[in-house]
This record gives structure tokens, C-alpha cells and sequence, in this order.
């Protein structure tokens, strides 16, 4: 087969002018977003203002539109928004980065307006905007000393009314790019627009947590980032409600300072920040959703302890934390820590709680990721009559892992599912059911071998004579097994 041709510039260039002139004219009067292009690339022939009159004409038609955007017009209307932020980050921001970033604040404030008038459940519009965001960002270290001074005026003159949030998208992207008497000025007027906000909200009827307030201090606290001003960024962070409160993140800043004590202090206080996770294993173990699964905020914590002296402290939250939650992350870093020639002792000990624990899934799921597939199988083994079949997301894969040398492990887990199904006669899982019964008829020898010791374990022939008599009459899980 012939290699397609490869697209370079050299290539396209010895096509010669007229043939690549009638590719593009072809391509414009198939493609409105391509049109755009190639009519911005030749405005920009005569400069920036010819650029900015093309784009102003779109944008002006964009703020005035107010009629719904149907399901099939979505994706024109989608291509059509990213080639104006195209021609206004790349034509028009080559000739005049500072009349492109204007331009650019103006896209971005007509996303509400546009959001109200499209259903954008995909986020694909939302990527659009996202990316005129990050155009902004680079523009601004190509803006001159006394345009990038004025920013922050221009910035809050076309978005300080929005409430969407890409205010403060855009103040993170452009505030390490600004001179920092700039970023002082911009901080003390937000923070008398945020006394102001804040009076508001204590006059109103229903608060927010999330309010022009808070957007607000999100900003003071993005600049006090860049002017590298901890003290600042931890104060506003203070006086947020403690639920919203980034312990964690302010802790890590303290600790990154040698502020170890204060960086305790912010790890330690209560808050209910982040979303509740709950695990596949957890539901299986019928465990609660956890806001810091990974122990996150354990090992940072952890971290802090080593870092005042206070190791055996460490270690022993570390070791409960294991215990708790059977996290592989979190025993790592409590082998990190141990004296030479301990480690084995410490595993041993983990892989002993592991397999005593109550929590059988988390165990398991512990034990292949570490990995121990002899554990695991033995796991599996012993607790033999406990799995559920219903827990089709995670048997499937460790039975998988342990087929090829522990048949009678694989085998327990594949019953359990295969069981499951046709107990409850899932006929849209039968594809599944036939294929484990696929793999018990492959592992047969070698489970039935492994078996002899257990008394309450029939051979697979025996097996596979129980599931005929049962089920014998779901034709749809048979057909499907003659069919293999």
C-alpha cells in the first residue's frame, strides 16, 4: 500500500501559488469557520485595523443574538466561535496584541449570553472559551510595558459584572505576566469592591457560598500568589467559611516555607472541603464515602510531623491510616520511613492485616495492585463463600490477573459472577456468563487439582451438571455457550 503523502510546509509550498490558491478558495466555500481565516489572513495585508473591523462585525452580531441555537446547528455554531477566537489570537494578535486581547475580553463576555441560547451538556462551548482564555494569557507578556499596566482596568471594565466564574479564569492567566506595581493597585480595588460584596451578602435573605464576594477574594488571592505574598494569600483564605476552606492546599504552602507549625495547624482543622468518593470496593465493603480517599491530607500531614521531629508520631498515623483503608499510597510512604532491613517485617505484618481484614474487597483490591497475586488467590481461597457476583466491575479483571497461576482462585470469582447472572437471569449479560463459563471449562484441570484439599468444593464437571439441571432452560445463556 502506498504511503499517503506528508503535509509540510516545503511540500504544500512546491505546489506553486495557484494550485494552493485553489485549494483554499475550494476549502472557504465549503467551510464558513475556513472562510473566516482566509478572509482575516487577507485583511491583515492591510494592517490591524482591517483585522479588528472583521472581527468586530462577528462579535457584534454575537452580543446582539438572542435566538436558540438548535441540537443541529450546534457544531457549525461551535467551529464558527473557535475560528473567531483563532483569527483574534493568531491574525489579529501577530499585528496588535493589544487590540487582540480587547477582543478577546469581548468574546468572553458573551458567554452568558450565549450559554442561555445553546444546550451545551457536551462542553463543547465551554472548551471554546477555555481556549480564549489561554489566548489571553499568551497575549499578555507581548503587550507593551503601559498596556499590561492598564489591564486590570480593562479586565474589570468587561467582566467585573460576571458571575460565571471566568473573571477569575482570566486573572490567573494574566497576573504572573504583569508588573507588579499593577498587581498592588489591582488588589487594593478589589479589595474595596469585596467589603462592598461583602455588605451585600450580609444583607441578604439567602447566602452563597459561592457569591461576587467570593470571586473576589479568589482573584486578591491569585495576585497575592504572583507577588509571592503567603502571608496575604493565607489571610484571605482564613476568612473564607471553613468549608471552603483549602487546608490542604494552604498546609502544603506552609510546609513548602519551613512554617511547619502553621502548616500542622492548617492540616489539622475540621472542614468538609471536596467531594465525597466512594470506591467500587468501598461499596462492596458497604463502607461511607470518604472526602480525602487517596489520604491525602494523611500524608501531608504525615510529612509535617517528620518535618517538627516528631517521627514516631508519622509513622503511627500513617500505619493507622493503612489499617483504615488498606491504601497501598499510604504504606509506601510508611516504608519510605522505616530503619533498614524492617521492611519485610512491616509488609509481612500489612499483608497479615490484609488478609485478616473484614473488608475483603479493599483487601483484595490491595493486594493485586501491590502486587500479591499468591495473597490475593489465597484471600479469594479463604473467603471462598463471601464474593458477590454483583460486583461485576472489579471480579472480572482480578480473576483475569489470576487465572493463569491460581486456576481455583480464578475459578471461585468466575462462579460467583457467572451464579450471579443467571440467578437473576440478567439476559443482556449473558455474552459475559457464557464467556466465564468458557474460562471455568479452561481452568478445569488445574482448579479441580487445587481443590482436593477443600471439602466444600465440587469438581467442575460437577459444576457445570448443576448449572444445566438450575438453568437449563435460559436457551439464551445455552445458545450463546454452543456458539463459542
Amino acid at each position: 500500500m502506498a504511503r499517503k503523502p506528508a503535509l509540510s510546509i516545503e511540500a504544500l509550498t512546491a505546489l506553486g501559488a495557484e494550485k494552493l490558491a485553489r485549494l483554499v478558495l475550494d476549502e472557504a466555500e465549503r467551510s464558513a469557520a475556513f472562510r473566516k481565516l482566509v478572509s482575516a489572513a487577507l485583511a491583515g495585508q492591510k494592517g490591524p485595523d482591517a483585522i479588528a473591523r472583521i472581527v468586530d462585525r462577528r462579535l457584534g452580531a454575537l452580543e446582539k443574538a438572542r435566538g436558540f441555537i438548535d441540537w443541529d446547528k450546534a457544531r457549525a455554531f461551535r467551529d464558527d466561535l473557535a475560528a473567531t477566537v483563532t483569527v483574534i489570537a493568531n491574525a489579529l494578535g501577530d499585528a496588535s496584541p493589544a487590540m487582540a486581547f480587547d477582543r478577546l475580553l469581548r468574546f468572553i463576555a458573551t458567554h452568558e449570553s450565549v450559554f442561555e441560547r445553546i444546550d451545551d451538556s457536551s462542553g463543547r462551548i465551554q472548551d471554546v472559551y477555555h481556549q480564549a482564555i489561554a489566548a489571553a494569557g499568551a497575549l499578555t507578556p507581548k503587550l507593551a510595558q503601559a498596556d499590561a499596566a492598564e489591564l486590570p482596568a480593562r479586565v474589570m471594565a468587561v467582566l467585573g459584572n460576571s458571575s460565571h466564574g471566568y473573571l477569575a479564569d482570566v486573572a490567573q492567566v494574566v497576573a504572573d505576566h504583569l508588573p507588579k506595581e499593577a498587581l498592588r493597585t489591582w488588589d487594593a480595588d478589589l479589595a474595596a469592591r469585596q467589603r462592598g460584596e461583602e455588605a451585600k451578602d450580609a444583607k441578604a435573605a439567602h447566602r452563597h457560598f459561592y457569591s461576587n464576594a467570593s470571586q473576589v477574594r479568589e482573584i486578591r488571592q491569585i495576585i497575592a500568589d504572583s507577588l509571592g505574598d503567603l502571608d496575604g494569600l493565607i489571610a484571605l483564605e482564613a476568612k473564607k467559611h471553613p468549608n471552603l476552606q483549602d487546608t490542604i492546599g494552604m498546609a502544603t504552602r506552609l510546609l513548602e516555607a519551613g512554617r511547619t507549625k502553621e502548616a500542622l495547624d492548617w492540616i489539622r482543622r475540621p472542614t468538609s472541603r471536596g467531594l465525597p468518593y466512594l470506591s467500587a470496593e468501598d461499596l462492596a465493603d458497604g463502607l461511607a464515602p470518604d472526602t480525602d480517599p487517596f489520604s491525602q491530607r494523611t500524608g501531608l500531614e504525615a510529612k509535617i510531623l517528620e518535618a517538627v521531629g516528631r517521627k514516631d508520631e508519622a509513622q503511627a498515623l500513617r500505619w493507622s491510616a493503612f489499617e483504615a483503608t488498606l491504601h497501598a499510597g499510604i504504606l509506601r510512604e510508611y516504608l519510605a520511613a522505616v530503619p533498614d532491613f524492617e521492611d519485610f517485617a512491616t509488609l509481612d505484618r500489612a499483608f497479615a492485616h490484609a488478609l485478616a481484614s473484614e473488608h475483603i474487597y479493599n483487601a483484595l483490591a490491595f493486594l493485586v495492585e501491590w502486587p500479591r497475586l499468591d495473597l490475593a488467590a489465597r484471600l479469594v481461597v479463604e473467603r471462598r463463600g463471601k464474593w458477590d457476583g454483583r460486583q461485576y466491575d472489579m471480579l472480572p479483571p482480578v480473576a483475569d490477573a489470576l487465572a493463569a497461576d491460581h486456576p481455583l482462585a480464578a475459578t471461585i470469582l468466575y462462579r460467583a459472577l457467572l451464579d450471579d447472572i443467571l440467578a437473576r437471569a440478567r439476559s443482556k449479560a449473558y455474552p459475559h456468563a457464557a464467556r466465564y463459563l468458557g474460562k471455568l471449562d479452561e481452568l478445569a484441570v488445574g482448579a479441580d487439582a487445587e481443590a482436593g484439599m477443600l471439602k466444600d468444593w465440587g469438581r467442575n464437571g460437577d459444576y457445570r451438571v448443576g448449572l444445566e439441571k438450575a438453568h437449563g432452560r435460559k436457551s439464551g445463556f445455552w445458545s450463546l455457550v454452543k456458539s463459542r
